[in-house]
């Protein structure tokens, strides 16, 4: 369900030290050359395995998995320009993103789906940058063997504090094992000129055969390759007890208060993996929102628990209600929230949300979004 590029842009953003603290910096922008801050260093580095009996040598620069130069072994003019890089301690990632003109809403804010784009472009990247396949989405050398995929099962997005027009933001990523049949990606999104921290993530993957479209436990030799790569001790994006990113979500039934159906996916809705993306399911999601919520309020967290594969010739239907809740403001568990749920305007709401097939019935996608009102300015 992964898909999207999402390179640097170069033109048309004027760059001053509220984006970029230095001018050092800057110069990534004007210059072929790679610049020292972005010259992967050790690129060749012992790291402490998942499995403390072993190190591997990352041996990323010479790796063939890699798009370098088959002769020479130099960067790639993706990887020049890219503003990313492996930590000194080669268990996570971090790059930077300047948001551009199309990215953003009529609030010249970007989108929650350009953030969930950037999270999945600084997850590619990484899983590129130590080694991994760039003809899929961080397929290893065994997954493309036995024809395997990684596809999203749980996202969790939190934003604080959405970034404008030429902001630039950065993004750390990190990866770990999550049982015998997936992982998680973890994501913390900061604003690059002040440091503050505007959204965290955390999300988990399944793995798919690509032929039979069925879930599959993790093969060990997989889990190996993979894991080598994670923190040997969790790490959370939401370290929190009782934090929203575990919050099991209600199915929400009929009748829906508001519901937007006969959604079609577009050919550009599809990915590699030869599905709808993820990311297209959050915008079929807000499509059947009430505009008097949209206009007045904006999204501040969304869950989304991917059921179902979509494919192009399938059929959509988007319901949405208020989730129900009690007089402390607590969600009422067990109801669907059709009959019961009410939203206050003024201040804070949270909805249930489901997606379905309209001709069969059957769920795709079920959701739980949080919206505040918006603040002045």
């Amino acid at each position: 369900m992964l898909g999207g590029t999402y390179n640097v842009g170069l033109g048309a953003v004027t760059i001053d030290n509220s984006n970029l603290q230095t001018l050092s910096q800057c110069r990534l922008l004007f210059s072929p050359k790679s610049p020292p801050f972005l010259s992967f260093p050790q690129r060749r580095r012992s790291v402490s395995c998942s499995s403390p009996s072993k190190a591997i040598d990352l041996a990323v620069s010479a790796g063939s998995e890699l798009n370098r130069s088959s002769n020479s072994g130099q960067l790639s003019v993706a990887d020049r320009l890219r503003l990313g890089n492996l930590t000194e301690d080669g268990l996570s990632y971090k790059e930077k993103f300047i948001v551009r003109c199309y990215e953003v809403g009529i609030n010249k804010t970007a989108t929650v789906e350009t953030i969930a784009n950037l999270l999945q472009e600084v997850g590619g990247n990484h899983a590129q940058s130590v080694g991994f396949s760039t003809d899929g989405f961080a397929t290893t050398p065994t997954m493309r063997k036995l024809g395997l995929i990684w596809v999203t099962a749980r996202m969790h997005i939190e934003i604080y504090k959405y970034p404008a027009w030429s902001d630039v933001v950065e993004i750390e990523t990190w990866c770990q094992g999550e049982g015998r049949i997936g992982t998680r990606r973890d994501w913390i999104i900061k604003d690059y000129a002040t440091n503050q921290v505007i959204g965290r993530a955390t999300s988990k993957w399944v793995m798919m055969n690509q032929h039979t479209r069925r879930l599959q436990k993790v093969d060990d030799d997989v889990r190996e390759e993979h894991l080598v790569f994670c923190p040997q001790e969790p790490r959370l994006s939401f370290p929190e007890e009782n934090n929203k990113s575990q919050k099991k979500i209600a199915k929400l039934e009929d009748p829906a208060q508001h519901s937007r159906l006969r959604l079609v996916p577009r050919r550009a809705d599809l990915d590699m993996n030869q599905h709808v993306n993820n990311v297209t399911y959050i915008g079929w999601v807000l499509e059947s929102m009430p505009q008097e919520i949209i206009g007045t309020h904006e999204l501040q967290t969304i869950t989304l628990d991917y059921r179902r594969e979509c494919q192009q010739d399938d059929i959509v239907d988007s319901l949405t209600s208020p989730e129900p809740v009690d007089d402390n403001g607590v969600a009422i568990l067990g109801t669907n929230g059709s009959a019961n749920g009410s939203y206050d305007e003024q201040d804070c709401s949270n909805f249930l949300h489901l997606l379905r097939l309209s001709e069969s019935g059957l769920e795709i996608n079920r959701g739980r979004t949080e919206w505040g009102k918006k603040t002045a300015g």
